[in-house]
């Protein structure tokens, strides 16, 4: 028997540390390559981390509740050499071998990570059908409810690729309208920034832990994980991007009658809908038209200049147990209505559940911040990093309004948008909310 150290990888965010949040195996436990030795809490997601060896397991290096850095032994495996080998066979999930660092299979590096060879260990497994594909992909499938064996793959050596998989399960099926452009053949492009941004403060914040209050009727609360990260990106966007909201008080019964008829569809048996559904639709309309509120700001070293999306990554905040995540729909404007009311399903119960991986927290171009499900009626969001628009949709609740010169009892809700003026113009900003409203009052005109 040898002994084999497992150091805590990089599970492709880029991050430097995570929380030791639960062992699921013990001292003598025998284990098998990938199966879930414990789970760890990163500033972004809880994540489980597959054994990268069979044997025996040695020591826990690490206490739950811990946080170690990213190359920290945490976890010891006693293995058996492969016959006629002097060395335990290499492992599933091997530190890079430039740059330092662990790397998780299937997970990727975090930015800046130097190429490395694939060793064999690494490759993917081919099933019994012959499809080839890492576990994290197989594991995505099986969540969408894909059969692999029907996916077309663009990987190296016919490999079905995590965007593979998705444009198989979106089906695209892209909504038009007449008065509408269709989204540009160009994912993205940059145009000239109009000046400088502001300093602001500085980046890369760190949050510490609290001091000791002294007495007992002060409870002191470490600040890590989730709420350490919200809060830097908070404090960053707060603090560099110029902030400007608008609203607009709606008249949503057009859209309360759509969605009752929709729970009440056949079609939709399945699928939970709310008044999120629409609002969903309506914001990717509304980009299509508007296409600088899905743009980003961008520093480079010539300068800055403005990226702009022609694809919408819509992102939804999620108030969860482990605190706010905005998980994001990749591609939501190839959607129909019924597969973009699935991915909304999807999206919300896997962020309840904690489980959201940190792919689905990356790459988002605008956001929605759902308030009305708190009671409230309306309010003034923060933009999330690296976008230059967020939404917020109040509470609907029955309120008298002036219908053909008669006070009539409607259903009516508050729409709020917050967007970087640097990137954005007052127009643009009120064109965007006037276009999100005209829909919520008239959702039929986006109406598969």
């Amino acid at each position: 028997m040898s002994t084999q150290n497992f150091t805590l990888p990089d599970v492709g965010e880029g991050l430097t540390e995570a929380e030791i949040v639960a062992w699921k195996v013990a001292p003598g436990d025998t284990v098998a390559i990938n199966d879930v030795v414990c789970e760890i809490e990163t500033a972004k997601s809880l994540v489980e981390l597959p054994s990268p060896y069979a044997g025996v397991v040695g020591e826990l290096l690490a206490a739950e509740g811990t946080t170690v850095e990213v190359g920290t032994p945490i976890i010891t495996f006693l293995t058996e050499p492969a016959a006629g080998a002097p060395a335990a066979p290499a492992p599933a999930a091997p530190a890079a071998e430039e740059g330092g660092g662990s790397v998780l299979v299937g997970y990727g590096t975090g930015g800046g990570a130097t190429s490395r060879r694939k060793r064999p260990a690494e490759r993917p497994v081919r099933s019994s059908v012959g499809v080839i594909a890492k576990p994290p992909i197989r594991k995505l499938a099986r969540d969408l409810g894909v059969d692999l064996t029907a996916v077309a793959a663009t990987g190296a050596d016919g490999e079905v690729t995590r965007d593979d998989v998705m444009k198989h399960a979106s089906q695209a099926s892209v909504f038009r309208n007449i008065e509408t452009p269709e989204w540009g053949t160009v994912r993205e492009e940059t145009v000239p920034a109009p000046q400088a941004a502001p300093a602001g403060l500085a980046r890369g914040l760190t949050a510490t832990r609290p001091s000791a209050a002294g007495d007992d009727r002060t409870e002191s609360i470490p600040v890590k994980g989730v709420r350490k990260a919200t809060s830097s990106a908070m404090v960053q966007s707060a603090y560099s991007a110029p902030h400007v909201t608008v609203w607009k008080e709606i008249d949503a019964t057009r859209t309360m009658d759509l969605v009752k008829r929709l729970k009440a569809s056949p079609d939709y048996a399945d699928i939970k809908v709310s008044p999120l559904l629409i609002m969903a639709r309506a914001v990717i309309w509304a980009a299509r038209r508007t296409p600088m509120v899905n743009a980003a700001w961008i520093e480079t070293e010539s300068g800055a200049e403005i990226a702009v999306r022609h694809y919408v990554n819509l992102g939804i905040a999620a108030a969860t147990p482990r605190g706010l995540l905005v998980p994001n729909i990749k591609d939501a404007q190839d959607l129909s209505m019924k597969e973009l009311a699935r991915a909304l399903n999807r999206l919300t119960l896997t962020a309840r559940d904690g489980k959201t991986p940190p792919a689905d927290q990356q790459g988002g171009t605008i956001t929605i911040t759902n308030i009305g499900v708190f009671g409230m009626d309306a309010g003034t969001p923060i933009i999330n990093p690296g976008e230059a628009g967020i939404v917020a949709m109040g509470t609907i609740s029955q309120k008298p309004w002036v219908v053909d010169g008669e006070v009539r009892p409607r259903w009516v809700t508050t729409v709020a948008g917050s967007f970087d003026h640097r990137v954005i113009d007052g127009d643009g900003m009120s064109r965007f909310i006037a276009d999100v409203a005209s829909i919520l009052e008239e959702p039929a005109l986006l109406v598969d």
